[in-house]
């Protein structure tokens, strides 16, 4: 990937996080935490990665993406926006009356979404179902977990079903921000080594940086390489990236920004995208 192209994906990111502020602001609640510490592993996906059509949204061909860590809806929603199917003016009407755009993924009624969600730990099983489909139907199935997530017991259970089933086009993703609703993930429930645990259930392991496009592309091509196990990526992030003062501050994992603070995010957020324009050759 030449540095245009990373270029550009910094763009499109920059404009998926002005989105799920904007979002969460509108909505007066939400969890903009973890949304922008997503940010750029979903770009990428939707930009790069997946085989998908946002004209036909149902393709029975294309990859699926599920959301395990529904409560980052506000993340799904703009990058879904920022591909093509629907616009950033709808996904901003996030948890409002009468609109779609639930506060966790609706597969019934928001194009582009897969899987509805919203109990932690029940999306990566609903990946592994997806995936076992696809290993018939030639389709890949893409999963993004939080750190906090995985001290659920079900995500145990499905990374042991994953391996017994040998599912390589099932490629997960932990978003490793090292912060949860409570505190520091490491003193609620400390879950490390993740890297080791899901190792030594069978699972093809790498851990990447989740703020950089070149790890970002590393960490799926080996995963697509793998032919004989479900992939895991350790995406180490930062929970509330993008906007400096949610930056690893816990109180930002559900928390939704008073006006002034909005204002002081989206013209961060502006200028970092002034600046991402002024590279592209």
């Amino acid at each position: 990937m030449d540095q245009n192209e990373k270029t550009k994906l910094s763009l499109d990111a920059t404009l998926i996080r002005k989105s799920i502020v904007t979002s969460v602001y509108n909505a007066k609640s939400g969890h903009p935490g973890g949304s922008l510490s997503a940010a750029d592993l979903l770009c990428y996906l939707y930009f790069k990665e997946m085989r998908i059509d946002p004209e036909n949204p149902k393709d029975p061909q294309r990859d699926r993406f599920v959301l395990s860590k529904g409560h980052a809806a506000p993340a799904l929603y703009a990058a879904l926006a920022q591909r093509g199917y629907f616009t950033h003016e709808e996904a901003s009407t996030l948890r409002q009356k009468d609109s779609i755009f639930q506060g966790h993924p609706d597969m019934k009624h928001i194009p582009g979404v897969d899987m509805s969600t919203g109990s932690l730990g029940q999306g990566i099983s609903a990946g592994c179902g997806m995936a076992l489909v696809g290993k018939e139907k030639n389709f890949r199935v893409y999963v993004l977990l939080g750190d906090g997530e995985c001290e659920e017991g079900q995500v145990w259970e499905a990374a042991m079903f994953a391996s017994h089933y040998k599912l390589s086009n099932l490629c997960a993703m932990v978003d490793l921000n090292g912060l949860q609703i409570d505190g520091a993930t490491a003193n609620v429930m400390n879950s490390a080594p993740l890297d080791q645990k899901f190792a030594s259930f069978g699972w093809n392991v790498l851990t990447i940086d989740a703020h950089d496009f070149d790890s970002i592309e590393y960490g799926f091509q080996k995963a697509r390489e793998c032919k004989d196990a479900p992939t895991m990526l350790i995406c180490k992030s930062v929970k509330g990236k993008g906007v400096s003062y949610m930056e690893n501050k816990v109180n930002w994992h559900g928390s939704a920004p008073g006006k002034e603070q909005y204002e002081e995010a989206i013209a961060e957020l502006d200028n970092l995208y002034k600046s991402y324009k002024g590279e592209i050759k």
